[in-house]
């Protein structure tokens, strides 16, 4: 009787080790995300600041 206890309880561990898993490559991933839309709206700003000073090279006549 106590057999069929120990598997449920070995099955039942390893899904919550599956689903802490998913849930951490879940944040991961965001974060990863975030990052970058970080990263690329810096870069934007930044090439918007240099085309401020700079001057566009674009003459329309």
């Amino acid at each position: 009787m106590n057999m069929p206890l120990a598997l449920l309880a070995v099955f039942c561990s390893s899904c919550s080790v599956v689903t802490v898993a998913d849930t951490t490559l879940s944040v991961v991933a965001t974060t990863v995300k975030v990052g970058v839309t970080v990263v690329s709206a810096t870069v934007d700003v930044a090439a918007a600041g240099v085309k401020a000073v700079a001057g566009s090279s674009d003459d329309s006549q």
